[in-house]
């Protein structure tokens, strides 16, 4: 049993010395984890569409107009994709045609990059 006990302890003080090598930039904030995940959630048609990204992000009290934000870039480089995809499929020459532009912008005209 000393040996398990040993083993456990040397494996949780190497993971704790790994972690501790690999982090050594600060943890990006939750608020802003929650809202890159909101984002990449809806882009990706996930279908929780971040339920719970947005329960965290209003509970630590990010304005609602920054999550309206976050929610309509995120639709647009959903929509956008898939317009593109529908286009290149139906025209085989689409991406010789296509603009110089990397995005366009969003209805309310927020850039998305």
């Amino acid at each position: 049993m000393d040996k398990d006990i040993n083993i456990c302890l040397t494996v949780y003080t190497f993971t704790n010395i790994f972690n501790a090598t690999m982090t050594e930039q600060p943890q990006l904030h939750s608020s802003i984890v929650a809202m890159v995940s909101l984002a990449s959630g809806i882009a990706a048609k996930h279908p929780d569409m971040g339920q719970c990204q947005l329960k965290r992000l209003r509970q630590a009290g990010v304005p609602e107009y920054q999550i309206n934000t976050v929610v309509e870039i995120a639709r647009h480089i959903r929509d956008e994709a898939a317009q593109k995809l529908d286009t290149a499929f139906d025209d085989s020459t689409a991406s010789a045609e296509s603009s110089d532009s990397c995005c366009t912008s969003t209805a309310s005209g927020q850039s998305c990059c």
